[in-house]
Order: structure tokens, then C-alpha cells, then sequence
């Protein structure tokens, strides 16, 4: 685990062009990641970080809200030399995705977007709210059961990451914190639809047809250029439930941009 500026992050693959760029929703990490980043080390090295707030970022300096994030991962990328990037963000990490692609043109290649927050009010608090305050493995594998389709199993190494990270009683209280600021409208916050319009790299979107905690109905009304795919019988723990489908979206972002 390194430290891009004030942000942990973890790398793999040794790729020499633009690296993509992974971010982990609300309440993971950079592990979130594990399974498909060997996946894709064959189409650049991967840079996965832990966003303000979780993680081993839990002590980052700053607001942990999504756009103090987006700026947080530029001034990290920044000190990391990275210059231009593939970038994909799954949940939370798909709106804080957003907020970098359209606040950086030039600078995000591609765009490869999970079951992202901020296209909808809609969103399921109450399992958020539980999966925040979840810290032994029985209540972290019942609030992420609630957040797939059905009969979809979390793997013990996920549970086990994140009750490790969890015992951290800071962490604890900086999700609690941020749970309140994001969820405690009883929504999520929308992005704005003229930021998405900005975004001129190609973008692919996928969406479990089943998520219980965003609905799939919000990827509708993107726009025109965003490339929209429903994945049958998933939930939103694309990551675990279909990491096929997520490899194949970013191999389709990163094929679009030519690199």
C-alpha cells in the first residue's frame, strides 16, 4: 500500500501508457478491487485508491464529500506524476468518477462507470446507513446480502477486509459521519446533467437490472454517447456478482479511446 500525496492507493501491472484509474464506493476500499485488477493489468497498470475517509485514507486532510474527493484524487494523481488516465468508479466512486472526468477534459481517456451514484435521488439509506454502522462479519455480510440480487454470494475475503479495516474505530466514526451527509435526506445527491454532457471520452455504463440500492431505471436519460448495458440476474456489487461484465466494459472504454 502506497501514499499518493495524502491518499493510499495500491498499483498493479507494470503498463507504460495511461494507467486506469480505480474507485472503490461508500464504505470500501481499494481492495474492493482485488479480484478484477489482475484482469486488467493486461490493458495498463492499475492504480486503485482509498478514497477520503476509508480505508487506509481515513485520516486524509479535508472534506470526505464526493467533490472534495474528485480533488483530492487529481492533487494525488498529480503528485504521482500521472498526467492523462483511464478512470472507473463503482457506486460513490462513479460519481466522484464523474465530477473528475468533467472537471478535467483532456486529462481522463476513458470513462468506465458501475452502478454509479448521483444519477437519481433514488437510493436504498436505510442498507447504507446499516452497512456503515456494520462491524463484525455477521452484521458486514448481512447489510452487503441486502445490496445483491438474490442468492448472490460475498466471498469471506471481502467480509474479512472490511471487518479488519472496520475495527479501526476512527474509520467507524468518519463513516457515520459521511453517511449522514450523503444519506440523511433520505436520498443521494444527483450530479449535474450539464457536467455529464461535458464529458467528451468515451464512456460505458453497467448496471446490475436488479440493484436493490440504485435503481436501474436511473441509467436512462444519459447522455446519447454514453454506452448503457443492464446486466441480467445482478445486483450492485458488480464487482463480486458479475467481474466478468465489469472487465468487459473496461476493455470496451478503453478500446473506444484508442489506447
Amino acid at each position: 500500500m502506497n501514499s499518493g500525496e495524502t491518499l493510499a492507493h495500491q498499483s498493479a501491472g507494470t503498463g507504460q501508457g495511461p494507467p486506469i484509474v480505480l474507485l472503490h464506493g461508500f464504505g470500501g476500499s481499494s481492495r474492493d478491487f482485488d479480484r478484477i485488477a489482475p484482469l486488467l493489468t493486461p490493458l495498463g497498470r492499475t492504480i486503485a485508491f482509498d478514497l477520503p475517509g476509508h480505508g487506509k485514507s481515513v485520516h486524509a486532510a479535508g472534506s470526505r464529500h464526493p467533490k472534495a474527493a474528485a480533488e483530492a484524487i487529481l492533487r494525488a494523481l498529480d503528485g504521482m506524476g500521472v498526467d492523462d488516465f483511464h478512470l472507473g468508479g463503482f457506486s460513490m466512486g462513479g460519481a466522484v468518477a464523474c465530477l473528475i472526468a468533467s472537471r478535467s477534459p483532456g486529462r481522463v481517456r476513458s470513462l468506465t462507470l458501475l452502478a454509479p451514484g448521483g444519477f437519481g435521488p433514488e437510493a436504498a439509506t436505510d442498507v447504507l446507513l446499516d452497512f456503515a454502522a456494520a462491524r463484525s462479519a455477521g452484521e458486514v455480510r448481512s447489510a452487503l446480502s441486502r445490496m445483491t440480487a438474490q442468492d448472490a454470494a460475498i466471498s469471506d475475503q471481502v467480509i474479512g477486509a472490511l471487518v479488519k479495516q472496520r475495527a479501526d474505530p476512527n474509520l467507524g466514526e468518519t463513516l457515520a459521519e459521511l453517511a449522514k451527509l450523503l444519506f440523511g435526506g433520505g436520498g443521494q445527491g444527483v450530479l449535474d446533467l450539464a457536467g455529464l454532457e461535458a464529458i467528451d471520452c468515451p464512456v460505458n455504463v453497467v448496471w446490475g437490472a436488479d440493484d436493490p440500492i440504485l435503481p436501474v431505471r436511473q441509467s436512462q436519460g444519459l447522455p446519447k454517447r454514453f454506452g448503457v448495458r443492464q446486466i441480467v440476474g445482478s445486483g450492485h456489487m458488480l464487482l463480486e456478482e458479475a467481474p466478468g461484465e465489469v472487465v468487459a466494459a473496461f476493455r470496451r472504454s478503453i478500446g473506444e479511446a484508442g489506447a
